[in-house]
């Protein structure tokens, strides 16, 4: 297997895959990418470079032995009953969904050859259990059926697969990371399931010179004499896989200060996401990162290295825009936010102040303020006195009521004659004197 380490640059893909596996929880993430550009690739050795995990032997889902939570229902009547259970090793497995899998194939269905020998009804597990505790592999998930990648995410989101079929009733846990990976050359995703994955990560062919033709020597390497080309890179493998693990181990004392979670929900409003799933997603992946990097409290740096992340696919954006959004708009919202948190601090007893200026002022403030044309804003169930509409009246004389209201003017539109009374004041009907000189 290619070594993880050796994978030249695409250090955010990299990075999104190790976030997923110090923390699940996060979502899975989705790889966009061109062909050629490692993805498969780092999947597997990521995978190839975790270690062995225990696992109930023979048991169909793998459960582990040490966490109650993560056994299906046949483990935890084990242990209810006092049966010891045999503990096995095993590698993490990847598991790659077929382009054409049904709904049967993936949740799981009814073991019909079992039913037609013994008349029994049993069941007979899908990929999801297959894929409990490993990776979950969609390559080419924009051309999977909506309905199937629907079943995946919300298994991968509850951590539990349901299946009811023919009678059958069955629920068995799938905590699995969950990868996707797709070229936008062949079609995009649907924002609604966009947003179901946690990260997502855009890339592309390296343009340095440099970096692509160490790419050609490692490769052409590693295929002429596998074994020295992997023992080569086992050492920078290693410190990776210590890393990781020690993030697992420290990433339930991961603290998220009020202050980081304010900026969290400012940069989720300035970039214009919809729902709540980016903000719960990005101070997650803050605190893996901070976890990753050997801290137990979140900082505006972590929010920074994941922000893009979590944010680039969640954005609102015009037909043909491109998604990725810009760092520079992450950075500005953060020196923002260190600028308004130092403003506050600074300003804190002059506020006061001023606050108390301000009560001293209100009913000389209100009485100008009461004939003022500037907008003021009322808070919501507070009574307020509507502004009078006062304006200068006209010289025109009117009288009557209806769409044809009499008015004493020379302007106006001819409705009708009349025959005058006393003296002839007024323009000259010229049609109906016509009439009544004939």
């Amino acid at each position: 297997m290619y070594p993880f380490s050796a994978i030249v640059g695409q250090e955010r893909m990299k990075l999104a895959l190790i976030l997923n596996v110090i923390d699940p929880r996060i979502g899975g993430v989705l790889i966009k990418g061109e062909k050629g550009t490692a993805k498969s690739t780092a999947v597997r050795a990521l995978a190839h470079l975790l270690p062995e995990i225990e696992v109930v032997k023979d048991c169909p889902f793998g459960c582990n032995p040490k966490n109650k939570h993560e056994m299906c229902s046949s483990c935890k009547s084990k242990i209810e009953n006092g049966e010891k259970m045999e503990v096995t090793r095993r590698p993490m497995k990847v598991v790659d969904l077929p382009i054409n899998a049904t709904e049967d194939r993936v949740v799981g269905t009814l073991d019909i050859e079992h039913a037609i020998k013994k008349g029994e009804k049993r069941f007979e597990p899908g990929i999801l259990a297959e894929a409990h505790r490993g990776i979950l592999y969609l390559d080419e998930v924009n051309l999977l059926d909506d309905h199937i990648v629907d079943i995946l995410l919300d298994a991968a989101a509850m951590g539990v697969n349901i299946v009811e079929r023919e009678g059958v009733s069955v629920s068995h846990p799938a905590h699995f990371i969950l990868v996707g990976t797709m070229n936008p050359e062949e079609g995009e995703l649907r924002p609604q399931l966009l947003d179901r994955f946690g990260l997502c990560v855009e890339i592309e062919g390296i343009k340095d010179v440099k970096e692509r033709v160490e790419v050609i020597r490692r490769r052409k390497s590693f295929e002429e004499d596998p074994f020295p080309f992997i023992e080569r890179w086992k050492r920078e493998d290693e410190i990776l896989r210590e890393r990781i693990l020690r993030a697992k181990e420290i990433l339930s004392e991961v603290t998220v200060p009020d202050s980081i979670l304010e900026l969290i929900a400012s940069l989720c409003i300035e970039t214009g996401v919809d729902g709540h799933r980016a903000d719960i997603t990005l101070a997650k992946a803050a605190s893996a990162f901070a976890a990753y990097e050997g801290r137990v409290s979140v900082t505006e740096d972590d929010v920074r290295a994941v922000a893009e992340l979590v944010l680039s696919h969640r954005m609102r954006r015009r037909p043909f825009e491109h998604e990725r959004i810009d760092q520079s708009r992450i950075d500005q919202v953060i020196e923002q936010h260190k600028r308004n948190k130092g403003d506050l601090k600074g300003n804190k007893e002059p506020e006061r102040e001023e606050v108390k200026d301000k009560g001293e002022d209100k009913n000389k403030e209100g009485d100008e303020e009461e004939g003022a044309t500037a907008e003021r804003v009322f808070p919501v169930g507070d009574t307020f006195k509507v502004r009078e509409i006062s304006k200068e009246r006209d010289q025109v004389i009117r009288a009557g009521s209806g769409r044809r209201s009499k008015a004493l003017s020379e302007r106006g539109r001819y409705v009708r004659s009349r025959i005058p009374k006393g003296k002839i004041s007024g323009t000259l009907a010229f049609d109906a004197t016509i009439r009544e000189a004939s």
